[in-house]
């Protein structure tokens, strides 16, 4: 129920309310009115203006956590540093692909956005190209001896993004209008359900960076068609649909761990 209906409601219920006083009870529905109007075309403009978040930060350290990732209390930082406006340009683009085309996502399409990795100015975004770029910056910093695990923390993050349907598709009415409800739908509960992820997360083997391609690819459609298909139905996605995203991307940062070395918890 809105605030609007609330208040409506509670001055039509309330026993001292009588005709007297009826204009002075329009008049603050009015002004309420008139408030709500105000913010929703606020709220409109802004949301409008820009690439919106992808899973809540609960969602995205669960998906870590879930996977075995030691630093998964960071995987939210991404969407940290991307919030400030000096690194918004080059970061954002990291998280999302928008498939205007409603292209089929292959190997060779996810390997030809990595020279695309920590580039402004690309549009479309490279969320593809960001994960094989987040691995490779790992495993040269780690070759050079140097602390290298937040380019895991980065990769992780990617990886979370990858699984929600509305950073696959386009950008259009349907995803500004919904894209903060579909990046919540489970963060109320997701905390308490990190044990159902990992019960159901699904062995992956990769051995290459061909292998990994390919692999990103599977969820990158996976999230591309439940995007068509919520997009079709005019509606958000459930509860489950949410959980069996996040499943898949839990599944796939557990595989890349393991791919680099990592031992995940």
């Amino acid at each position: 129920m809105s605030a609007l209906k609330r208040y409506h409601l509670f001055f039509l219920s309330c026993p001292s309310v009588s005709y007297p006083i009826t204009k002075t009870r329009e008049a603050i529905m009015r002004t309420l009115s008139k408030g709500v109007a105000s913010l929703s075309l606020i709220l409109s403009v802004m949301l409008s203006s820009v690439q919106a978040y992808a899973w809540h930060d609960k969602t995205h350290l669960s998906i870590a956590e879930a996977a075995g990732f030691e630093l998964w209390y960071s995987a939210a930082a991404p969407d940290v540093a991307k919030s400030k406006s000096e690194f918004r340009p080059l970061e954002e683009k990291n998280h999302y692909f928008n498939n205007n085309a409603d292209k089929e996502v292959d190997e060779a399409m996810v390997l030809e956005q990595v020279a695309r990795y920590n580039k402004a100015g690309d549009e479309e975004g490279h969320l593809y190209g960001a994960i094989i770029g987040a691995v490779r910056a790992y495993k040269a910093e780690s070759a050079a001896g140097k602390y290298a695990e937040y380019p895991l923390v980065f990769c992780a993050h990617y990886i979370g993004d990858l699984s929600m349907p509305l950073h696959n598709t386009g950008y259009d009415d349907f995803n500004k209008k919904r894209h903060s409800v579909n990046d919540g739908i489970i963060e109320g509960s997701v905390r308490n359900n990190i044990g159902y992820i990992q019960r159901n997360i699904r062995p992956i083997t990769i051995e290459s960076e061909s292998d990994l391609a390919r692999e990103i690819a599977k969820v990158a459609n996976a999230s591309r068609k439940l995007g068509a298909k919520i997009r079709k139905e005019q509606r958000d996605m459930t509860q489950e649909e949410a959980y069996a995203q996040v499943i898949q991307s839990s599944s796939l940062l557990k595989a890349v761990l393991k791919y680099v070395g990592k031992k995940p918890s």
